[in-house]
């Protein structure tokens, strides 16, 4: 298991020094500007280090376990897909459309494919829906130094403990991967995730939530725990777009957490989301022994208080929202 963890933070420590090299040659740099959280020109594109780890991995997992061998494949490719149109955007700013249309194909495979694995036509939709989701979901959050990384390592290790056999070892995986990334990107930023890292892991994350939720059954919601914090201030702050009629899918710093960033600094709020998933991964740990309307019951709560705190953060620093 230890030597599981160090492969792949050393895959992503290498390959991130490698994409922070790469990207100063190639003059990827996000300027910073008044739709971004950041104020200095910083490279963009290190997430491709995190891909190829999980690619490795995957491949690793499918050879070692042959039952799980064409969700492994469905998975890497599907990652390929997400990882690559968003490599081709970190380079030149392509369409939303046509990175949502390959989003959706990258989902739509994964999705087939466990659907007949588990023989399953819910497990299939609820997999489409998670990984199309999460995809996107990371790509909105990843706005602040060490955010999304954070976020995705406390996530993947609470996913670890619900997926099962070969995929817990892939959540292990991206939770090393992720470790290896941060030292680059918190507390201080020399290189950005960028669009074929934040999308890449959202894909990540849904898949691994797909796999643990059949595998769960009745007590599915479990899942919803690790990613809960990301899925409201996003789904909140996109609904609230929507209403008041604006462009949702161009760039923007209207999420709370940029809010709360502008107010007190990038790592007092990636130190404290950290903390709140923490304590959330706790949370679900706690309640995974009791039935499942008692899970379901806690998840719901739970959404409530995060959508709360979302409120509580937008309002007091609205002043500085945009």
């Amino acid at each position: 298991m230890l030597e599981w963890l160090v492969l792949h933070f050393c895959i992503v420590v290498a390959g991130t020094w490698l994409a922070r090299r790469y990207a100063i040659r190639q003059a990827l740099v996000d300027q910073p500007g008044e739709r971004r959280s950041h104020t200095v020109a910083t490279p963009r594109g290190g997430g491709i280090a995190i891909v190829i780890s999980l690619l490795v991995a995957a491949a690793a997992l499918g050879v070692r376990h042959p039952d799980q061998a064409p969700l492994m494949l469905a998975f890497g490719i599907g990652l390929l897909l997400v990882a690559g149109i968003g490599w081709v955007d970190d380079h030149r700013p392509l369409s939303p459309w046509l990175r949502l249309g390959v989003h959706v194909l990258a989902s739509a495979l994964f999705a087939l494919v466990i659907g007949d694995v588990y023989d399953s036509v819910l497990v299939g939709v609820a997999a489409f829906a998670g990984t199309l989701v999460l995809t996107n979901v990371w790509n909105f959050m990843d706005g602040i130094n060490g955010l999304a990384a954070s976020q995705a390592l406390i996530a993947a290790l609470g996913l670890a403990a619900l997926a099962g056999g070969a995929w817990s070892l892939l959540a292990l995986a991206l939770a090393a991967g992720c470790a290896g990334f941060l030292p680059f990107n918190f507390p201080r930023a020399r290189i950005f995730m960028g669009d074929v890292g934040s999308g890449a892991i959202g894909f990540a994350l849904g898949a691994l939530c797909a796999v643990a939720g059949a595998r769960l059954g009745d007590k599915a919601t479990l899942v919803l725990l690790p990613v809960s914090v990301f899925l409201v201030d996003a789904g909140l702050t996109l609904l609230r777009r929507l209403l008041r009629g604006e462009r949702w899918w161009t760039p923007h710093t209207q999420h709370a957490y940029q809010a709360w960033a502008r107010g007190t600094g990038h790592s007092r709020v990636t130190l404290a989301y950290a903390a709140i998933l923490l304590l959330v991964i706790l949370l679900g740990w706690g309640v995974a022994p009791r039935d499942a309307f008692f899970i379901a019951g806690t998840t719901a709560a739970w959404y409530m208080c995060c959508a709360f705190f979302w409120l509580a953060l937008q309002k007091k620093f609205s002043g500085a929202a945009s």
